[in-house]
């Protein structure tokens, strides 16, 4: 399989924010930003497979029950 050598676009647009030096606080507000902005979108899509599967808070509750470990079998 052939991977690209091509930056993507938000690649570069980091690649561009790298010149500027940030404190502390500053560098800690982008983490939080891109945390928040990721965490928005994780929940976004949950959101919308429970409203396409029709799932609720039963759903949840069968899922706590489940026990899909392996047992442990020393060797």
């Amino acid at each position: 399989m052939e991977t690209s050598r091509h930056l993507s676009n938000l690649q570069i647009e980091l690649l561009q924010l790298f010149r500027y030096e940030l404190d502390d606080a500053q560098l800690q507000e982008i983490k939080s930003l891109l945390a928040s902005y990721f965490a928005e979108k994780a929940s976004n899509e949950i959101d919308a497979l429970f409203e396409e599967n029709q799932w609720g808070e039963d759903k949840i509750n069968e899922w706590s029950q489940e026990h899909m470990r392996i047992p442990y079998s020393p060797s």
